[in-house]
């Protein structure tokens, strides 16, 4: 018997197997309402919420006759993955500004990060990404094509960071949504008054010039990518890749 290890070096992805398999009755499904359906079940339970049984039962079959279309839960979480990166837009016209269109992007991506935010919860994998994943990938090392003076693999680690960046700030988004008011007050307060009381002079002098928030995410549930919180993000996006366009003086 085959261990795991010959298992795993010998998988196809998804976007290299036929849609289902040439033997057995016609299709009744197809993989796009079965990646609807996971999605459905995702934007409404999280990803835990996602399994080929659930799946079938949202579908009204049963489970069996789903693996005609995907090998098991990892096909399903790699169509949605696929599916919902489709949906940030890039039919957008590029300004030729690296960092400001790289900034435009993140934006778009947040977006669609905080409208699905189980996307926060796949676990990171290398090179993830299947025929929707590659288009952002190609649009945004478009993007980075008039920076000459960085390799390619200087723009794919650039293009890496920069999404981890974007998950993080959704992710700091997406917490303060949830948290209770009274608690984000109360946190503010506490941070006022431990500032106040002298043994923490630097911190006073960083909460000095505004409220007591984080870097970045809104203070107030529902704040989006639009007021001080899309102010914060676009400020530490475009900081952050500013550095990582700069020319690097060890190379």
């Amino acid at each position: 018997m085959a261990g795991k290890e010959d298992q795993e070096a010998g998988a196809v992805l998804v976007w290299e197997r036929p849609e289902r398999g040439a033997r057995g009755p016609a299709p009744e499904r197809s993989r796009e309402q079965l990646t609807a359906a996971a999605i459905g079940l995702a934007d409404g339970g999280g990803l835990a919420a996602v399994s080929v049984r659930q799946v079938a039962r949202e579908l009204g079959t049963g489970p069996a006759s789903l693996y005609r279309y995907v090998a098991g839960r990892d096909d399903l979480v790699d169509l949605m993955v696929d599916a919902v990166t489709g949906e940030i837009d890039l039919d957008v016209e590029l300004t030729g500004d690296p960092v400001a269109d790289l900034v435009a992007l993140a934006a778009r991506t947040q977006e669609v990060q905080l409208r699905h935010p189980w996307l926060l919860e796949v676990a990171p994998e290398a090179m993830r990404v299947g025929p929707r994943g590659l288009d952002y990938l190609e649009f945004a090392l478009r993007a980075l094509e008039p920076v000459a003076d960085l390799t390619g693999q200087r723009k794919l680690e650039a293009v890496a960071v920069l999404n981890a960046l974007v998950a993080m700030l959704s992710g700091v988004e997406l917490r303060a949504r949830r948290s209770p008011t009274g608690r984000q007050a109360a946190q503010s307060a506490y941070l006022g008054a431990v500032a106040g009381r002298g043994g923490h002079p630097l911190l006073a002098r960083a909460l000095a010039g505004g409220a007591a928030g984080g870097p970045a995410g809104g203070n107030q549930p529902g704040a989006g990518a639009s007021g001080e919180a899309g102010a914060r993000f676009e400020r530490v996006v475009r900081r952050v890749l500013a550095g990582l366009l700069a020319a690097d003086p060890l190379t």
